[in-house]
């Protein structure tokens, strides 16, 4: 009897359960039309970025920006092409940062980050506040740039575009809420009762568990390398080394230079500027840096939604 009656509360509660986590049909459908309307409030724009960067010239002078352009063109392509090897080099620098920065600095989040993370850590409340701190407070540009130049020797190299950007106190802070919400301490406690080490246990137990919020602060630091060029800015002169987004902002700058001092550079500069198709060169040069990013980004997905859902369901 008693049985029969555990067996008909348990069944209950799952029947409540699945009453409270079921939804209507109307409430489906209105909820996936949102879902869908917000994907292609995404998918929509960039759409449009790649219909005007093939969009001619006269057509846009014409009608505008439109979804349907009355005549299509490859001029924006091919006066990016015309950079040549310059173009091909600056997308190997960029890769080549960004693989190099991207591993580096999710390396180093993830060492700080676990040492914060370890409450037997003796030094654990000074390491944190010594990262906040750096949130809270910084010396500068000028200092920085003098730091980075004349002590470190960061100028006309990789590193130059790869260290300044490798330590995030706000990556620390992610990653270590990351631990305490996924990585249960009897784990650690267990592995270390078996005789595992520090580094065995982060990287053979610890980390695996940890692979969503790791993923997620690798696509964040990815993102941060890809799209930086400022560094370029400050510490690059030697073209060889000069990323994708710094060349293209670089081209960017002289087109409108020349487009507005036409009248000023001569006849030959005026000629130029009549067929430079300015409007959609733009979207082109978003389309080279877009376009990588978004093929990575698949890459990432199901360890990013796979830590949205951590904690969510309790046994």
């Amino acid at each position: 009897m008693d049985t029969i009656i555990v067996k008909t509360g348990t069944n209950v509660k799952r029947r409540r359960a699945a009453r409270l986590n079921s939804v209507s049909l109307p409430a489906s459908i209105l909820i996936n039309l949102g879902l869908v309307s917000f994907a292609l409030c995404c998918i929509i724009p960039f759409i449009f970025v790649v219909i005007i960067s093939f969009t001619a010239k006269a057509s846009i002078e014409a009608n505008g920006y439109s979804f349907f352009p009355s005549a299509w063109s490859a001029d924006a392509y091919n006066v990016a092409f015309q950079l040549g090897r310059q173009l091909w080099t600056s997308y190997l620098n960029s890769f080549l940062i960004t693989i190099l920065g991207t591993v580096f600095s999710v390396l180093i989040c993830v060492l700080y980050s676990y040492g914060l993370y370890r409450t037997d850590f003796r030094y654990r409340t000074f390491f944190a506040f010594f990262s906040f701190f750096t949130m809270m407070f910084g010396g500068g540009l000028v200092p920085t740039v003098m730091v980075c130049k004349q002590l470190l020797n960061l100028n006309n190299n990789y590193a130059a575009l790869i260290v300044p950007l490798l330590v995030s106190p706000f990556n620390f802070i992610v990653m270590r809420t990351f631990f305490k919400s996924s990585v249960p301490e009897e784990i650690i406690e267990s592995s270390s009762i078996d005789g595992s080490g520090e580094y065995r246990t982060l990287f053979q137990i610890v980390a695996p568990i940890a692979k969503p919020g790791i993923a997620t602060i690798a696509l964040m630091n990815a993102l941060a390398y890809w799209n930086e060029w400022y560094l370029s800015l400050l510490y690059i002169n030697d073209s060889k080394y000069i990323p994708l987004q710094y060349l293209l902002m670089m081209m960017q700058r002289n087109i409108e230079f020349i487009v507005k001092n036409a009248g000023m550079l001569g006849t030959e500069a005026t000629r130029m500027t009549q067929n430079m198709p300015t409007s959609s060169l733009r979207m082109a040069l978003c389309v080279f840096i877009v376009v990588p990013i978004a093929f990575a980004y698949p890459f990432f997905q199901r360890y990013i939604v796979a830590g949205l859902t951590v904690g969510s369901v309790k046994g």
